[in-house]
């Protein structure tokens, strides 16, 4: 029997698919805190005492509520992921085993985080805390699922994907100035802070960090495009260049 593609592979298939699902989760999770949702189910870890509170759905139960099955769903997927990597490791990376149980004990914190937020009431720093492991563990899959792609769809021949300095680190900087300026906008949301700077005049310092950090990372990713651009990039991470600096001129 003939072996599959090498795009059909069952773990990189899962990889995938959960890397879409987290951010589909950190989505979700979002909407839930636009929608002022991250209390409309009370209890924890079942809403209303109930796996499926039929009496009590309404929108914003329901977004708290799927977003709670999303996750379920993605820890789930993160054990069978930590399983088929271990079971595998001989013919893996030595990267991705140790990928897939690192994101196993994200998934443990941010569960508990989760529990917290509801039991703490939305308490500011926990709810900071919960998007800052969520966007961790986006970063973290995508990781493992580039370095499985790698492995398993090798480079053309005659295609070079190293980076010359300073662009080696560049994507890598790029990706943590992201990741601090989402972070910084969770928790000024968290603290209502916006509001308080325009209002009240009161913490406009940390809207103004926000900024300084915002047009930082704005640079930090737009340059990837134009070196993308001017250098002989492999087609994926063209590709990927591109749509990140036209998804940082979108926000």
């Amino acid at each position: 029997m003939a072996a599959p593609p090498l795009h059909r592979s069952p773990l990189l298939l899962l990889s995938t698919h959960l890397v879409v699902a987290l951010v589909a989760l950190v989505t979700v999770g979002g909407a839930t805190r636009v929608m002022e949702a991250g209390l409309a189910c009370p209890d924890w870890p079942l809403c209303y005492g109930s796996v499926l509170p039929t009496a009590e759905m309404t929108v914003r139960v329901f977004l708290e509520w799927f977003h709670r099955l999303d996750a379920a769903l993605v820890g789930l997927g993160l054990v069978v992921l930590a399983a088929l990597s271990w079971g595998q490791r001989q013919c893996l990376p030595p990267a991705v085993p140790v990928l897939a149980s690192a994101a196993m004990v994200l998934v443990a914190v941010q569960v508990a985080l989760g529990a917290l937020t509801v039991t703490r009431l939305l308490r500011f720093d926990i709810v900071t805390a919960h998007l800052a492991t969520g966007l961790l563990l986006v970063a973290l899959l995508s990781l493992l699922q580039q370095r499985l792609r790698l492995a398993l769809e090798p480079l053309p021949p005659g295609v070079d994907g190293t980076l010359t300095a300073p662009w080696r680190w560049w994507p890598a900087l790029a990706a943590l100035l992201v990741y601090l300026q989402c972070v910084l906008g969770g928790l000024l949301a968290s603290q209502w802070a916006t509001g308080r700077c325009l209002h009240l005049l009161q913490g406009c310092h940390w809207l103004t960090a926000h900024r300084l950090l915002a047009g930082a990372a704005l640079l930090a990713v737009v340059a990837l495009p134009l070196k993308a651009a001017a250098a002989a990039w492999p087609r994926p991470a063209r590709h990927l260049a591109f749509a990140a600096g036209l998804l940082v001129l979108l926000q």
